[in-house]
């Protein structure tokens, strides 16, 4: 099977998408697409994964559906060079979830630093862990091999995820033979894109913590994010003081997020953000500069999209459209692998009587 590059990408729809989601994967994706580097762009709108811990609240999921298509088609995402598509719409993940978890213990699903932190995050207790979300990294195996993804842009946190698919995948391969496409990761390469902090300085930016920045954020509310809920450091109380910018998270945002341009555009003061950092550690430099030029900065980020995200308002039938379609053609795509995983696994039974073939060969020796 000739190995082609394929993109697999994704996100849970449980509400708007965030900053964080915008410099950690949304604007790599954009580069990516029109990169021409890959064969097939494929981005999966998660929704069985999103209803391993909303079970008791699909509305939530199904809401938020059109949001997240439309934060993609906001920052860029093209549907002419990407398929976006709806997860619980392709039945071919859920059989290839069930076949994969026969070749996955109980015990190395709870190793897995990324389902322990999650579990942890979401305050499970133990006796009330949903299945669906403990198994929740044979699932996104499932949806990487369903369409022969090679590559998977992922945050350094998702490396385990990846870890053990590529642990199922091989597993598959030396038992059945060779069948599935191994993935490989692709993480942001600025450092500080790779985990944007929330705005109070937590190690995560989450819907569920209240300390994100949205794609559709007014900027009177980004504004508002940034003076009053925005961590600097706690040490530096008067404008002469001299102050950190590790672990500063004005200064991290503007790490992920600002070029020369906008110091040109912006503070004039410094040509770069190194030079602006110096002053800050030394002192003189008042945290309401910082923030008054990082309000700047995300304006000029978020400005496009949130006028790009109110044209495809207007034409929301135009989004409905877009996301059939790719469904449509992803149930396509994963069908063709759930086959060639059957026609491997010797299941496919009433594929050429195939079930039969060997009787019919035994039957017509026994006539001779």
């Amino acid at each position: 099977m000739a190995e082609k590059n394929i993109i697999l990408t994704g996100d849970r729809p449980t509400g708007r998408l965030h900053l964080g989601h915008y410099v950690g994967s949304l604007k790599r994706r954009v580069e990516l697409q029109n990169s021409g580097k890959f064969d097939a762009i494929n981005i999966l709108i998660a929704d069985d994964q999103a209803l391993t811990d909303n079970a008791d609240n699909p509305a939530k999921i199904r809401d938020n559906i059109i949001n997240v298509v439309l934060d993609y088609l906001s920052v860029g995402i093209d549907p002419s060079k990407t398929t976006i598509c709806v997860q619980s719409a392709l039945p071919a993940l859920h059989a290839l979830t069930f076949y994969y978890l026969n070749l996955v213990t109980t015990a190395r699903l709870s190793r897995n630093p990324t389902v322990k932190a999650e579990i942890q995050m979401r305050g499970f207790a133990d006796e009330g862990l949903p299945a669906g979300f403990f198994t929740y990294p044979v699932s996104q195996t499932a949806d990487i091999t369903a369409f022969d993804a090679n590559v998977v842009p992922v945050g350094e946190d998702q490396l385990p995820m990846l870890e053990q698919a590529r642990e199922i995948v091989e597993k598959f391969n030396k038992i059945y033979g060779e069948t599935l496409v191994m993935p490989k990761a692709m993480i942001p390469e600025n450092e500080f894109q790779r985990r944007l902090p929330g705005v109070d300085g937590k190690a995560k930016m989450s819907k569920s913590l209240g300390n994100c920045i949205y794609l559709s954020d007014t900027a009177a509310t980004v504004k508002k994010q940034v003076n009053g809920k925005m961590y600097t450091d706690p040490l530096h109380i008067q404008v002469s003081d001299p102050g950190h910018t590790e672990g500063n998270v004005v200064f991290t945002y503007l790490d992920a997020l600002c070029t020369d341009e906008h110091f040109a555009e912006y503070l004039p003061d410094y040509a770069n953000l190194e030079e602006m950092k110096e002053h800050y550690r030394r002192g003189g430099l008042g945290d309401g500069t910082c923030k008054k030029f990082l309000i700047n900065v995300l304006e000029e980020t978020l400005s496009p999209i949130r006028a790009e995200r109110a044209k495809w308002v207007q034409n929301i039938g135009d989004v409905y459209d877009i996301i059939s379609t790719g469904t449509a053609k992803a149930v396509e795509t994963t069908n063709a692998t759930l086959a060639r995983v059957r026609r491997a696994m010797k299941i496919n039974y009433f594929e050429d009587r195939s079930i039969i073939k060997e009787w019919e060969e035994l039957l017509k020796k026994a006539d001779q």
